[in-house]
C-alpha cells in the first residue's frame, strides 16, 4: 500500500497536470473516476478496491492533499460487465470530466475501456488485472502497478514443476479474456518446461455453473489445478 501511495503521488503531481501559472495555484478538487464491480458475484473485488482508495485518499487529504488540492473519488458500479464499464467510463470522462481513471477491476472490463482511454488521452491508473494487452504493445496512458498474469504463472509453474516435481497440471478458468490470459500464461510456462496441461475446463463469468468442467478436469487425475477465477465460482 505504501508503494501504491508513492506511485500515486508522483503520478498526480507531475506528468499529466498542466504547469501551474505564476498568478494563483489551483485549489479545486482533483477528481478521479473508478468503474468497478460494486454489485454481483465479484462485488467484493470492487468494494475492497474502492475501500482501499478511499482510505488512501483520506490520508492524503488529511495531510493537505496534493499541492493543496483535495482528491475526490467518483465510483460507478459495472457489475464486472464490459458494457456497463464502457458506459461508466464514457460518463466519467464526458459528464464528470475526471482527471484520470483509477482502480478498475477485471480483465474483460479493462479490455473494453482501453480504446476509450487511448482515444480520450486520459490516464488509466492501477487496473486490477495482469492481462498482457495492457503491457504489450506499450500503452502510453496505462499505468500498471502489479505483475502480469504471465509473470505470475511463470512463478506458479516454477513452484509446481521445478520444486514440487508435479507432472500432471490442469487449469480451470473463466471463459472470457481474463481466463484466457491466465490459461495462456500457464500453458506458456509449462511449454518452457516441456510439458502441457493434462486437462482444462471453463465456466461463464458471473455464474456458478462449474460442475461439468470440474468433472472433466478430475477425470484426468491432475496433481494440481490452476484456478483462473474469482470469488463465488
Amino acid at each position: 500500500m505504501i508503494r501504491f501511495f508513492l506511485v500515486l503521488v508522483v503520478f498526480v503531481s507531475c506528468p499529466f497536470l498542466p504547469a501551474a501559472g505564476p498568478a494563483q495555484a489551483d485549489t479545486s478538487p482533483l477528481v478521479l473516476g473508478q468503474s468497478c464491480a460494486l454489485s454481483g458475484p465479484a462485488q467484493n473485488l470492487g468494494r475492497e478496491m474502492r475501500a482501499g482508495l478511499v482510505a488512501a485518499f483520506s490520508q492524503v487529504n488529511d495531510n493537505g492533499g496534493i499541492h493543496g488540492r483535495e482528491i475526490k473519488l467518483l465510483s460507478r458500479d459495472d457489475g464486472y460487465e464490459p458494457d456497463e464499464a464502457v458506459r461508466n467510463t464514457k460518463e466519467l470522462i464526458t459528464d464528470d470530466q475526471v482527471f484520470a481513471l483509477i482502480g478498475a477491476v477485471g480483465t474483460p472490463t479493462s479490455m473494453a475501456v482501453v480504446p476509450i482511454v487511448n482515444e480520450s488521452r486520459i490516464p488509466f491508473f492501477g487496473p486490477f488485472t495482469g492481462a498482457e494487452f495492457l503491457r504489450t504493445p506499450f500503452q502510453p496512458y496505462v499505468i500498471n502497478i502489479r505483475a502480469s498474469y504471465f509473470q505470475e504463472m511463470e512463478k506458479l509453474a516454477s513452484y509446481l514443476i521445478d520444486k514440487k516435481k508435479f507432472t500432471r497440471v490442469a487449469c480451470f478458468y473463466q471463459n472470457d479474456s481474463y481466463g484466457f490470459a491466465g490459461l495462456e500464461g500457464i500453458e506458456r510456462a509449462l511449454a518452457k518446461r516441456g510439458r502441457q496441461l493434462v486437462s482444462k475446463g471453463s465456466y461463464e463469468r458471473n455464474t456458478v455453473a462449474v460442475m461439468g468442467a470440474m468433472r472433466d478436469i478430475y477425470k484426468a487425475e491432475p496433481e494440481a489445478v490452476v484456478l483462473v477465477g474469482a470469488y463465488t465460482a
